[in-house]
């Protein structure tokens, strides 16, 4: 391993796919970063979990960045009214602000990113992309609004891993 293989391994951007993958489309987090983890980039770190969890802290407070993917609940009439694509988005996150967070409960990124505040001193950079979900019954299988997205969200990694 050369100097630069080495500064990679310590500062991996971080790609969190979440959700839970036996409720159809909730599981659209983790379907995108098994694709993502297919690319296998040396400076990518992906992970694809059920659900967040304090320990992640530990895996943040080296990255260089960090992208979350997740599901995000539409209704038919939201997806109607725009056009049959709610549309994927990609939005910057912050840590949570002190007075809101809860050391004992970590249920979303901003929280995560507080406690990595907290516990390391700092938080990286990080980007949560949403992907419409209208399909949570049991079971494995996207709807096309959610499968359409997975394309989308992999389309807007590749964007942000390039800059």
């Amino acid at each position: 391993m050369n100097s630069t293989d080495t500064a990679i391994s310590q500062n991996p951007v971080v790609v969190i796919g979440y959700g839970n993958s036996l409720r159809s489309d909730d599981g659209v987090g983790q379907l995108v970063a098994t694709q993502v983890q297919g690319w296998e980039l040396p400076s990518l770190r992906v992970l694809a979990v059920h659900q967040l969890t304090p320990e992640l802290a530990e895996t943040l407070e080296s990255a260089k960045y960090a992208i979350f993917i997740d599901a995000c609940p539409v209704s038919e009439a939201e997806t109607d009214s725009a056009g049959g694509s709610h549309g994927v988005q990609v939005c910057p996150l912050q840590p949570m602000d002190a007075e809101n967070f809860s050391m004992g409960h970590v249920s979303d990124p901003r929280s995560l990113l507080a406690l990595t505040q907290v516990v390391y001193g700092h938080s990286p950079p990080a980007w949560l992309i949403t992907i419409p979900a209208i399909n949570f019954e049991f079971g494995e299988n996207l709807s096309p609004l959610a499968q359409q997205g997975v394309t989308l969200a992999l389309n807007e990694i590749r964007h942000l891993l390039a800059n």
